[in-house]
C-alpha cells in the first residue's frame, strides 16, 4: 500500500446542501471478530424546531435498516458493461476508494447523488492523520492554519494555549470533497452524479453470476461490478445492506456564520474548543476567511437542550446579531464492535461503515483511511474467482479496519467515557498541565494517535484505567 501526504495550500468556499446517496440488498453477512489476516496484507437544514428528522431522527431509538427489495420486485438483466469496482457516494471515503482503485489500473465507477460540490455539515478540520492519508498530488484548499487553542468549561475557566508549530489546518467540505472526486477522475475513475442507488443484489434475475454485483439505480437502470464500496454515509443503504451495527450516536448542529473584516481577523489562526453542559458534549469555532463555521455536538436524544446550548454558545460568543448563511445538522453514528464491515463482495467504508473517533467524533481522517484501504481490497475481490477467495480478501480488510482504526475508536471511547464523567479534570489537564498539552499538540499534529498516547506514556495509561474500574 502506498503512502502520500497532501501539501498546505489555500482554496476558497462554496455554500451548497445536499444529500447523501444510499442503498440496500441480500446476502449473508460477515459478523465477529477477526483475529489476523487470513492470506495476506491486511445531512438537511434545521431552521424549526428540533421535533423531526435531521439527517435522521434527533430523538428516539436506532434507525431500522433500509427496506429490501419485496419479492415480487424482480430486477431486469443488466446489458452494460461489468466494471471491476463501483463505488457509491463521493464523500472522503468513497473518493479515496475509487481513486485507490483506478490507481491500481481498475475499472472504476463513482455514483453521487448529489451534484458536486455540495455542502456536508463538517467542521472541516484537517489533523495529522487526515493529510497523511490524502492521494498523492493533492492540494489541500486550507482556509486557515491554527496555531492557538482556546478551552472553555461552558463558557468559564477560558484558556488559550499555542504554538510555534502548525497545529492542523481548516477547510470548507464543499471543495475538498470536489477535489479529492477530480483526483479520482485523474487516475481514471467514471464519475455520475445526481444518481441515487435504491438496491443492491448479489442473487438474483439481475445478477449474470457469482462474481458479480448489481447496483440497482432509482430509475431502474442496473450497473453490475466485480465489488462494490459503500461510502453513502451513516445512513445509507449500502451499510443498511451489510448490517452495520451502531452502538453510538450523536447529533451536531453547525452554523456558517459570514463575519465583518475586524470579527475574522480576531480569530484567524484560532479555534474555540467549549466542554458543554450536557454529559460528552461540546462546541466550536473554527475560523475560514470571513467565515466563522459554529457547531455543538451531543449525544441524541438531546435535540432541544443541543439546539440550545448552540444558540447559547454563539450568543456567548457576541455573534447572534450576524445572520448564519448556513444551519444545518446532521447525525454520526459509531459502530459497534462487532458490527461487520463486508457482506458478500460488498464493502463499506467511513460514515457507512460507522468509523469516526468516538470522543471527539472526528470522520475526516477516518473517512480517508478507510477508504483508501476498502479500494485496495474491493481491487482484490474483484480479481476473486470464487465466493471463498472473496471472502477471504472481505476478512482481511476487517482485519485490516480492526487492527488500526478499530484500536483508535476502542481508545476514544474510553476517553469518551472519562470525559462524560470528569469534563473539568480533561479541561484542567489540557490547560493546566504542559506533557497533556503537548499530548493533545502531537495528536492534531499527527505525531501519534490516542491509542499510541496511551500505549506510550504510562500516565494517561493509568489515567484510562482508573474508569475501568
Amino acid at each position: 500500500m502506498r503512502s502520500s501526504r497532501g501539501h498546505w495550500s489555500d482554496g476558497e468556499h462554496r455554500h451548497i446542501v445536499s444529500s447523501e446517496n444510499t442503498d440496500a440488498g441480500t446476502d449473508s453477512p460477515l459478523d465477529g471478530p477477526v483475529d489476523g489476516p487470513l492470506d495476506g496484507p491486511v445531512d438537511g437544514p434545521v431552521d424549526g424546531p428540533l421535533d423531526g428528522p435531521v439527517d435522521g431522527p434527533v430523538d428516539g431509538h436506532q434507525d431500522e435498516p433500509a427496506a429490501e427489495a419485496t419479492a415480487d420486485q424482480v430486477t431486469e438483466p443488466a446489458t452494460g458493461p461489468v466494471w471491476d469496482v463501483v463505488v457509491v457516494g463521493a464523500g472522503p471515503a468513497g473518493a479515496s476508494a475509487a481513486h485507490a482503485a483506478a490507481d491500481a489500473g481498475r475499472t472504476v465507477l463513482l455514483l453521487e447523488k448529489a451534484e458536486l460540490p455540495r455542502y456536508k455539515t463538517c467542521g472541516g478540520g484537517i489533523i495529522g492523520p487526515s493529510r497523511d492519508a490524502l492521494p498523492a498530488g493533492f492540494e489541500l484548499p486550507l482556509q486557515d492554519r491554527v496555531h492557538a487553542v482556546t478551552f472553555s468549561l461552558n463558557g468559564k475557566l477560558t484558556r488559550t494555549r499555542r504554538s510555534k508549530k502548525m497545529l492542523f489546518g481548516l477547510i470548507n467540505r464543499p471543495e475538498f470533497d470536489a477535489g479529492l472526486v477530480a483526483l479520482a477522475e485523474k487516475a481514471g475513475a467514471v464519475i455520475r452524479t445526481g444518481v441515487s442507488v435504491s438496491k443492491v443484489e448479489q442473487h438474483g434475475s439481475a445478477v449474470p453470476d457469482r462474481r458479480t454485483v448489481a447496483v440497482v439505480l432509482s430509475d431502474g437502470e442496473t450497473v453490475l461490478a466485480r465489488a462494490v464500496v459503500g461510502a453513502d454515509g451513516s445512513a445509507g443503504r449500502i451499510g443498511a445492506h451489510v448490517g452495520v451495527k451502531t452502538d453510538q450516536v450523536d447529533l451536531g448542529l453547525e452554523a456558517e456564520i459570514p463575519v465583518p473584516p475586524s470579527v475574522a481577523e480576531d480569530w484567524a489562526g484560532r479555534v474555540l474548543i467549549d466542554w458543554g453542559p450536557m454529559p460528552g458534549s461540546y462546541g466550536w469555532v473554527f475560523p475560514k476567511g470571513d467565515t466563522l463555521t459554529v457547531g455543538v455536538i451531543s449525544a441524541r436524544g438531546e435535540g432541544g437542550a443541543t439546539k440550545r446550548y448552540l444558540d447559547d454558545f454563539i450568543a456567548r460568543l457576541g455573534l447572534a446579531g450576524f445572520e448564519p448563511a448556513i444551519s444545518s445538522g446532521h447525525l454520526t453514528r459509531c459502530r459497534s464492535d462487532d458490527s461487520p464491515l463486508s457482506r458478500g463482495r460488498v464493502l463499506v467504508c467511513g460514515d457507512a461503515a460507522g468509523l469516526l473517533e468516538p470522543w471527539t467524533r472526528e470522520g475526516i481522517s477516518f473517512a480517508l483511511r478507510s477508504g483508501r484501504l476498502a479500494g485496495e481490497w474491493a481491487v482484490r475481490i474483484a480479481e476473486s474467482q470464487d465466493a471463498v477467495d472473496a471472502r477471504r480478501q472481505a476478512l482481511n480488510y476487517a482485519f485490516a479496519i480492526k487492527a488500526g482504526l478499530g484500536v483508535e475508536m476502542a481508545v476514544g471511547r474510553r476517553m469518551l467515557t472519562l470525559f462524560e464523567k470528569r469534563p473539568l479534570l480533561l479541561h484542567a489537564a489540557i490547560t493546566g498541565l504542559r506533557p497533556a498539552w503537548n499530548a493533545f499538540a502531537d495528536i492534531t499534529r499527527g505525531a501519534t494517535t490516542l491509542a499510541g498516547l496511551v500505549r506510550t506514556h504510562p500516565l494517561a495509561r493509568r489515567a484510562l484505567n482508573t474508569i475501568d474500574r
